[in-house]
């Protein structure tokens, strides 16, 4: 089978920058443009970051497009107490290879996607969903011919990660990411649920380092980064590589069809999950296997 095409829509961010390596050394997926978000971080430290990736991995021929940098409304949230006031735990990239495309984020998703057969271009989203929230609103004809997006976001039996019930990339936009799961798209969201479940060790950082591959010993630097922040932790979830490795490995994932809505209100639980009988239903992961997906995602990095 030829490899998928895909936008890869983010906020890296240590997680974010694993799996934008795993995507870029994937024979599965075919990357044809990075977006960028606030989210982790602010936009153009996003925007830095995600060049600085494509760099680093030798893939300079990848456009970048910088897209919203605040929430539809009101104020964002960031997370720079994890990942670095750099985004990346002050892990050194070189500098991108390539300036952003004029375009911001979801007018360039448009472009792509125009220029493309209908339902053959996917959008992983990492971060909050602004961009694609904007592309529906901004480009009805153009989002409808996306194949699917895999959207890491919420949490649905497991507590949140800012709040009692949310979870960043949730809370982040709420209207955003209510706007995308209405939408009627072919949505895959992974929750907390199963994010929480793919942690990573020392012996597992130490397994991507004696690979002996660029990104390997860049996802060990990442992940040891991430340590950093944590130092009494005997591991770190990797959040989203679960969006990379769904993509390419669906079998690994327990996935449900549900109808749920996101909460817009004031409050602790803003952008927390809630079940909903008047919404589309869209497709939950709720459990993984996670050795197996760990093994498959130091594979792919190796």
């Amino acid at each position: 089978m030829s490899a998928r095409a895909v936008i890869i829509d983010t906020d890296p961010g240590l997680d974010d920058a694993i799996a934008i390596l795993f995507a870029l050394a994937s024979p599965d997926l075919s990357v044809k443009a990075v977006t960028t978000v606030a989210g982790n971080i602010g936009l153009d430290r996003t925007t830095l970051n995600a060049g600085s990736l494509l760099a680093a991995a030798g893939h300079d021929e990848i456009p970048v497009a910088a897209g919203a940098a605040r929430p539809l409304t009101g104020r964002g949230i960031t997370e720079e107490g994890v990942h670095g006031d750099d985004g990346l735990g002050g892990v050194m990239l070189p500098a991108p290879m390539r300036r952003p495309e004029k375009l911001a984020a979801h007018d360039f998703m448009a472009k792509l996607l125009l220029a493309r057969p209908s339902g053959s271009l996917d959008i992983l989203a990492l971060g909050p969903l602004t961009n694609l929230a904007l592309l529906l609103q901004e480009h009805t004809d153009a989002a409808g011919r996306i194949g699917r997006v895999i959207a890491m976001g919420g949490a649905v039996r497991e507590p949140g990660n800012v709040g009692p019930r949310s979870e960043f990339n949730l809370a982040c936009d709420p209207e955003a990411a209510a706007i995308v799961m209405d939408s009627g798209l072919d949505l895959t969201l992974i929750p907390l649920d199963v994010t929480r479940k793919i942690r990573a060790d020392r012996a597992y950082l130490d397994r991507l380092r004696a690979s002996g591959s660029l990104p390997g010993a860049v996802g060990a630097d990442l992940i040891a980064a991430y340590f950093a922040g944590a130092r009494n932790r005997e591991s770190r979830p990797l959040h989203d590589p679960c969006v990379m490795l769904q993509a390419v490995r669906p079998q690994l994932f327990d996935t449900r069809r549900m109808r749920l809505a996101v909460d817009c209100a004031a409050g602790p639980d803003r952008g927390a999950l809630e079940p909903c009988n008047t919404v589309p239903e869209i497709a939950v992961a709720l459990d993984v296997d996670a050795a197996a997906a760990l093994d498959f995602l130091a594979e792919g990095l190796a």
